[in-house]
Protein backbone atom coordinates (compact mmCIF):
# COMPACT_ATOMS: atom_id res chain seq x y z
CA UNK A 1 0.00 0.00 0.00
CA UNK A 2 1.72 3.37 -0.97
CA UNK A 3 2.03 6.35 1.33
CA UNK A 4 1.31 9.92 0.63
CA UNK A 5 4.50 12.15 -0.19
CA UNK A 6 5.31 13.73 3.25
CA UNK A 7 4.94 17.23 3.50
CA UNK A 8 7.34 19.59 4.92
CA UNK A 9 7.69 19.13 8.61
CA UNK A 10 9.88 21.95 10.47
CA UNK A 11 9.59 19.32 13.24
CA UNK A 12 12.20 17.26 10.98
CA UNK A 13 14.57 20.24 11.15
CA UNK A 14 18.58 19.66 12.30
CA UNK A 15 20.75 22.23 12.82
CA UNK A 16 24.68 21.69 12.12
CA UNK A 17 26.87 24.88 13.09
CA UNK A 18 29.15 26.08 11.12
CA UNK A 19 32.88 24.95 12.33
CA UNK A 20 34.15 28.00 9.88
CA UNK A 21 31.65 31.15 11.51
CA UNK A 22 32.64 34.36 9.02
CA UNK A 23 33.95 38.12 9.98
CA UNK A 24 30.84 40.09 9.84
CA UNK A 25 32.06 43.09 7.54
CA UNK A 26 31.39 46.79 8.82
CA UNK A 27 28.03 47.70 7.50
CA UNK A 28 29.37 50.81 5.72
CA UNK A 29 31.60 48.41 3.24
CA UNK A 30 27.57 46.21 2.17
CA UNK A 31 27.04 46.07 -1.49
CA UNK A 32 23.96 44.73 -1.91
CA UNK A 33 23.89 40.33 -2.35
CA UNK A 34 27.66 40.08 -2.41
CA UNK A 35 28.21 38.67 1.67
CA UNK A 36 26.48 35.55 2.70
CA UNK A 37 26.17 34.90 6.08
CA UNK A 38 27.28 31.36 7.77
CA UNK A 39 24.43 29.19 7.53
CA UNK A 40 21.69 28.57 4.47
CA UNK A 41 18.48 26.02 4.81
CA UNK A 42 18.01 23.22 2.76
CA UNK A 43 15.19 21.06 1.98
CA UNK A 44 14.90 18.25 -0.85
CA UNK A 45 11.29 16.86 -2.45
CA UNK A 46 10.70 14.02 -4.70
CA UNK A 47 7.63 13.38 -6.71
CA UNK A 48 7.65 9.83 -4.43
CA UNK A 49 8.39 10.43 -1.14
CA UNK A 50 7.94 14.21 -0.65
CA UNK A 51 9.67 16.27 1.18
CA UNK A 52 12.58 15.14 3.26
CA UNK A 53 13.51 16.25 6.88
CA UNK A 54 14.84 19.77 6.12
CA UNK A 55 18.13 20.91 7.46
CA UNK A 56 20.28 24.30 8.10
CA UNK A 57 24.05 23.57 8.03
CA UNK A 58 26.95 25.83 6.61
CA UNK A 59 26.77 28.19 3.89
CA UNK A 60 28.48 26.16 0.81
CA UNK A 61 28.47 25.18 -3.02
CA UNK A 62 25.32 23.00 -4.39
CA UNK A 63 26.06 19.61 -5.98
CA UNK A 64 24.20 19.65 -9.30
CA UNK A 65 23.96 16.57 -12.00
CA UNK A 66 24.84 18.56 -15.25
CA UNK A 67 21.27 17.96 -16.76
CA UNK A 68 19.37 18.99 -14.21
CA UNK A 69 16.42 20.94 -15.39
CA UNK A 70 17.43 23.55 -14.08
CA UNK A 71 20.43 24.44 -15.75
CA UNK A 72 18.86 24.03 -19.50
CA UNK A 73 15.04 24.84 -19.00
CA UNK A 74 15.22 27.51 -16.23
CA UNK A 75 12.75 26.01 -13.76
CA UNK A 76 14.01 28.04 -10.63
CA UNK A 77 11.53 30.58 -8.64
CA UNK A 78 12.76 32.46 -5.41
CA UNK A 79 11.58 34.97 -3.49
CA UNK A 80 12.65 37.87 -1.68
CA UNK A 81 11.87 39.09 1.59
CA UNK A 82 14.23 40.88 4.65
CA UNK A 83 14.56 41.04 8.74
CA UNK A 84 15.36 43.78 10.92
CA UNK A 85 16.05 44.26 14.55
CA UNK A 86 13.36 45.99 16.64
CA UNK A 87 14.34 48.79 19.20
CA UNK A 88 14.65 46.38 21.91
CA UNK A 89 17.03 44.11 19.45
CA UNK A 90 14.49 41.58 18.54
CA UNK A 91 14.64 40.06 14.97
CA UNK A 92 11.42 40.70 12.71
CA UNK A 93 10.19 39.45 9.33
CA UNK A 94 8.67 41.74 7.26
CA UNK A 95 4.82 40.52 5.85
CA UNK A 96 6.67 36.85 5.05
CA UNK A 97 3.44 35.48 4.33
CA UNK A 98 2.72 37.43 1.26
CA UNK A 99 6.46 36.02 0.10
CA UNK A 100 4.82 32.70 0.97
CA UNK A 101 1.76 33.10 -0.72
CA UNK A 102 3.71 34.47 -3.73
CA UNK A 103 6.25 31.69 -3.43
CA UNK A 104 3.29 29.03 -3.96
CA UNK A 105 1.60 30.62 -6.83
CA UNK A 106 4.92 30.68 -8.96
CA UNK A 107 5.93 27.07 -7.82
CA UNK A 108 2.16 26.05 -8.80
CA UNK A 109 2.88 27.62 -12.56
CA UNK A 110 6.13 25.48 -12.71
CA UNK A 111 4.49 21.95 -11.23
CA UNK A 112 6.69 22.58 -7.90
CA UNK A 113 5.10 21.14 -4.60
CA UNK A 114 3.91 24.21 -2.79
CA UNK A 115 4.36 24.31 0.83
CA UNK A 116 2.35 25.48 4.20
CA UNK A 117 3.36 28.62 4.61
CA UNK A 118 3.22 28.64 8.68
CA UNK A 119 6.03 25.84 7.72
CA UNK A 120 7.90 27.95 5.93
CA UNK A 121 8.05 30.77 8.10
CA UNK A 122 9.00 28.79 10.96
CA UNK A 123 11.77 27.54 8.97
CA UNK A 124 12.91 30.75 7.65
CA UNK A 125 12.84 32.16 11.23
CA UNK A 126 15.21 29.52 12.58
CA UNK A 127 17.22 30.43 9.78
CA UNK A 128 17.10 33.92 11.12
CA UNK A 129 17.72 33.26 14.56
CA UNK A 130 20.70 30.82 13.70
CA UNK A 131 22.25 33.93 12.21
CA UNK A 132 20.96 36.99 14.11
CA UNK A 133 24.30 38.24 14.57
CA UNK A 134 24.16 39.16 11.11
CA UNK A 135 21.18 41.89 10.94
CA UNK A 136 22.68 44.91 10.35
CA UNK A 137 21.16 47.68 12.72
CA UNK A 138 22.54 50.90 10.72
CA UNK A 139 19.27 52.55 9.19
CA UNK A 140 18.42 51.77 5.94
CA UNK A 141 20.53 48.12 6.35
CA UNK A 142 18.87 45.02 6.95
CA UNK A 143 19.07 41.18 6.48
CA UNK A 144 18.20 40.79 2.82
CA UNK A 145 16.68 36.73 3.07
CA UNK A 146 16.16 34.56 -0.39
CA UNK A 147 14.08 31.53 -0.73
CA UNK A 148 14.59 29.69 -3.69
CA UNK A 149 13.60 26.66 -5.31
CA UNK A 150 14.73 24.94 -8.41
CA UNK A 151 14.44 21.43 -10.89
CA UNK A 152 17.37 18.88 -9.94
CA UNK A 153 15.65 16.01 -12.19
CA UNK A 154 18.39 14.91 -14.20
CA UNK A 155 16.87 14.08 -17.62
CA UNK A 156 17.17 16.37 -20.79
CA UNK A 157 13.22 15.53 -21.83
CA UNK A 158 11.01 19.03 -21.33
CA UNK A 159 8.34 18.18 -18.49
CA UNK A 160 7.52 18.51 -14.84
CA UNK A 161 10.47 18.15 -12.57
CA UNK A 162 10.29 14.78 -10.35
CA UNK A 163 13.09 16.04 -7.82
CA UNK A 164 13.18 19.74 -6.36
CA UNK A 165 15.76 21.34 -3.90
CA UNK A 166 14.31 24.55 -1.39
CA UNK A 167 17.16 26.53 -0.16
CA UNK A 168 17.41 29.59 1.63
CA UNK A 169 20.35 31.98 1.91
CA UNK A 170 20.90 35.05 3.68
CA UNK A 171 22.56 38.96 2.76
CA UNK A 172 23.01 41.60 5.27
CA UNK A 173 22.90 44.60 3.02
CA UNK A 174 22.42 48.08 2.89
CA UNK A 175 21.01 50.29 -0.07
CA UNK A 176 20.37 48.54 -3.30
CA UNK A 177 21.80 51.24 -5.85
CA UNK A 178 25.58 52.46 -5.53
CA UNK A 179 24.26 55.76 -5.48
CA UNK A 180 22.10 54.93 -2.41
CA UNK A 181 18.86 56.48 -1.68
CA UNK A 182 19.81 59.12 -4.56
CA UNK A 183 16.57 59.14 -7.01
CA UNK A 184 17.65 57.22 -9.88
CA UNK A 185 17.54 57.60 -14.11
CA UNK A 186 15.44 55.65 -16.38
CA UNK A 187 15.14 54.43 -19.87
CA UNK A 188 11.85 53.67 -21.95
CA UNK A 189 12.00 50.37 -22.98
CA UNK A 190 9.68 50.16 -26.16
CA UNK A 191 11.68 47.39 -28.29
CA UNK A 192 12.21 45.13 -25.51
CA UNK A 193 9.09 43.85 -23.15
CA UNK A 194 9.41 42.09 -19.71
CA UNK A 195 5.96 40.72 -19.58
CA UNK A 196 2.80 40.11 -21.69
CA UNK A 197 -0.59 39.19 -21.24
CA UNK A 198 -1.02 35.59 -20.70
CA UNK A 199 3.22 35.35 -19.33
CA UNK A 200 4.53 35.14 -16.40
CA UNK A 201 4.96 38.56 -15.27
CA UNK A 202 3.05 38.49 -12.00
CA UNK A 203 5.44 35.76 -10.80
CA UNK A 204 8.88 35.55 -9.75
CA UNK A 205 10.63 32.90 -12.10
CA UNK A 206 14.00 33.16 -12.60
CA UNK A 207 13.42 33.19 -16.21
CA UNK A 208 11.76 37.05 -15.81
CA UNK A 209 14.69 37.96 -15.39
CA UNK A 210 18.00 37.57 -17.03
CA UNK A 211 16.32 38.79 -20.09
CA UNK A 212 16.29 42.14 -18.55
CA UNK A 213 19.97 42.16 -18.46
CA UNK A 214 20.96 43.58 -22.00
CA UNK A 215 18.24 45.86 -21.89
CA UNK A 216 19.42 47.11 -18.81
CA UNK A 217 23.36 47.36 -20.30
CA UNK A 218 22.40 49.34 -23.14
CA UNK A 219 20.02 52.11 -21.10
CA UNK A 220 23.56 52.30 -18.64
CA UNK A 221 25.70 52.92 -21.86
CA UNK A 222 23.74 55.86 -22.50
CA UNK A 223 23.72 57.06 -18.89
CA UNK A 224 20.31 55.77 -17.52
CA UNK A 225 20.55 53.13 -14.40
CA UNK A 226 17.35 51.66 -14.95
CA UNK A 227 14.46 50.31 -17.33
CA UNK A 228 11.30 51.54 -17.41
CA UNK A 229 9.55 48.60 -19.24
CA UNK A 230 6.64 49.74 -21.47
CA UNK A 231 3.88 47.60 -23.25
CA UNK A 232 3.02 49.83 -26.14
CA UNK A 233 2.72 53.20 -24.35
CA UNK A 234 1.68 51.63 -21.02
CA UNK A 235 3.58 51.82 -18.10
CA UNK A 236 4.55 48.29 -16.36
CA UNK A 237 7.59 48.28 -14.22
CA UNK A 238 10.37 50.33 -12.95
CA UNK A 239 13.36 48.03 -13.29
CA UNK A 240 12.62 45.07 -11.01
CA UNK A 241 10.32 47.33 -9.38
CA UNK A 242 6.75 48.23 -9.02
CA UNK A 243 6.13 52.08 -10.67
CA UNK A 244 4.21 54.74 -8.75
CA UNK A 245 3.08 57.95 -10.01
CA UNK A 246 1.80 60.62 -8.30
CA UNK A 247 -0.13 63.69 -9.90
CA UNK A 248 -1.76 66.92 -9.11
CA UNK A 249 -5.36 66.45 -10.02
CA UNK A 250 -6.48 70.00 -9.22
CA UNK A 251 -5.58 72.27 -6.39
CA UNK A 252 -6.69 70.72 -3.54
CA UNK A 253 -6.22 66.61 -4.84
CA UNK A 254 -2.86 64.76 -4.92
CA UNK A 255 -3.20 61.50 -6.90
CA UNK A 256 -1.21 58.61 -5.99
CA UNK A 257 -1.51 55.64 -8.94
CA UNK A 258 0.03 52.56 -9.83
CA UNK A 259 -0.67 50.16 -12.74
CA UNK A 260 -3.23 47.60 -11.63
CA UNK A 261 -1.91 44.00 -10.94
CA UNK A 262 -3.09 40.93 -13.82
CA UNK A 263 -0.72 38.77 -15.55
CA UNK A 264 2.06 41.41 -16.19
CA UNK A 265 2.40 43.41 -12.86
CA UNK A 266 4.53 41.71 -9.72
CA UNK A 267 2.22 42.16 -6.56
CA UNK A 268 5.17 43.34 -4.81
CA UNK A 269 4.51 43.23 -0.99
CA UNK A 270 6.38 46.60 -0.69
CA UNK A 271 3.62 47.95 -3.43
CA UNK A 272 0.66 46.31 -1.16
CA UNK A 273 2.55 48.29 2.00
CA UNK A 274 2.48 52.04 0.48
CA UNK A 275 -1.16 51.15 -0.79
CA UNK A 276 -2.42 50.04 2.16
CA UNK A 277 -0.71 52.81 4.18
CA UNK A 278 -1.80 55.95 2.12
CA UNK A 279 -5.48 54.68 1.84
CA UNK A 280 -5.53 54.36 5.52
CA UNK A 281 -4.03 58.27 5.52
CA UNK A 282 -6.34 59.00 2.48
CA UNK A 283 -10.05 57.49 4.29
CA UNK A 284 -10.95 60.07 7.09
CA UNK A 285 -12.62 57.09 8.84
CA UNK A 286 -9.73 55.66 9.38
CA UNK A 287 -5.90 56.07 11.40
CA UNK A 288 -3.36 56.68 11.72
CA UNK A 289 -2.92 59.82 9.49
CA UNK A 290 0.75 60.85 8.24
CA UNK A 291 2.30 63.98 8.51
CA UNK A 292 3.78 64.94 5.28
CA UNK A 293 0.94 63.44 3.18
CA UNK A 294 -1.51 65.59 1.14
CA UNK A 295 -4.96 66.06 3.14
CA UNK A 296 -6.92 64.92 0.01
CA UNK A 297 -4.95 62.11 -1.47
CA UNK A 298 -6.95 59.59 -4.18
CA UNK A 299 -4.88 56.42 -4.37
CA UNK A 300 -6.06 54.31 -7.56
CA UNK A 301 -4.90 51.46 -9.05
CA UNK A 302 -5.10 52.52 -13.22
CA UNK A 303 -3.76 51.69 -16.27
CA UNK A 304 -0.68 54.63 -16.31
CA UNK A 305 0.56 55.91 -20.50
CA UNK A 306 3.90 56.93 -20.92
CA UNK A 307 2.20 59.82 -23.34
CA UNK A 308 -0.11 61.43 -19.92
CA UNK A 309 3.25 60.87 -17.71
CA UNK A 310 5.07 63.53 -20.67
CA UNK A 311 2.32 65.59 -20.70
CA UNK A 312 2.00 66.01 -17.25
CA UNK A 313 5.70 66.87 -16.93
CA UNK A 314 5.52 69.29 -19.54
CA UNK A 315 1.95 71.45 -17.74
CA UNK A 316 3.58 71.12 -14.20
CA UNK A 317 1.01 68.43 -13.15
CA UNK A 318 3.72 65.75 -12.69
CA UNK A 319 4.99 65.66 -8.77
CA UNK A 320 6.70 62.81 -8.75
CA UNK A 321 7.88 58.87 -9.82
CA UNK A 322 8.98 56.17 -7.90
CA UNK A 323 9.38 52.84 -7.58
CA UNK A 324 9.40 50.02 -4.73
CA UNK A 325 10.58 46.66 -4.28
CA UNK A 326 12.11 44.58 -1.46
CA UNK A 327 15.44 45.50 -2.49
CA UNK A 328 15.40 48.56 -3.02
CA UNK A 329 12.45 49.50 -0.97
CA UNK A 330 11.71 53.06 -2.27
CA UNK A 331 13.23 54.47 -5.16
CA UNK A 332 12.80 58.24 -6.58
CA UNK A 333 13.16 58.79 -10.30
CA UNK A 334 14.54 62.00 -11.04
CA UNK A 335 13.92 61.48 -15.11
CA UNK A 336 13.17 59.43 -18.01
CA UNK A 337 14.17 59.39 -21.21
CA UNK A 338 11.37 59.36 -24.04
CA UNK A 339 11.54 59.02 -27.46
CA UNK A 340 14.74 61.15 -27.61
CA UNK A 341 14.36 63.72 -24.58
CA UNK A 342 14.61 63.45 -20.62
CA UNK A 343 11.16 63.81 -18.90
CA UNK A 344 12.33 65.25 -16.04
CA UNK A 345 10.87 64.68 -12.78
CA UNK A 346 11.03 65.78 -8.83
CA UNK A 347 11.67 69.55 -9.67
CA UNK A 348 8.50 71.10 -9.50
CA UNK A 349 8.15 73.67 -6.49
CA UNK A 350 5.78 72.55 -4.12
CA UNK A 351 4.64 73.35 -0.71
CA UNK A 352 6.12 70.39 0.95
CA UNK A 353 9.62 72.11 0.45
CA UNK A 354 10.28 74.90 2.27
CA UNK A 355 13.45 77.18 1.23
CA UNK A 356 15.61 77.69 4.23
CA UNK A 357 17.42 81.08 4.09
CA UNK A 358 21.49 81.05 4.55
Amino acid sequence: MSTAPRELDASLLTITPTLSPKTIPETSTLKFGHTFTDHMLMCKWTQAGGWEAPEIKAYGPLALDPASTVLHYSSTLFEGMKAYKDKNGVPLLFRPDMNCARLNRSAARLAFPTVEPATLIELISKLVAQDEQWIPTAPGCSLYIRPTMIGTRATLGVGPSDEMLLFVIMSPVGPYYSTGYKPVSLLCSTKDVRAWPGGTGALKLGSNYSGGVVPQLEAAKLGYQQILWLLGDELTEVGMMNAFVVIQLDEDTVELCTPPLGDIILPGVTRDSVLALCRSHADPLTRPRFAGLPDNLVVSERRIFMSEIAERSANGTLLEMFGTGTAAVVSAVERIGYQGRDVPLGEIESEWSVKVQV
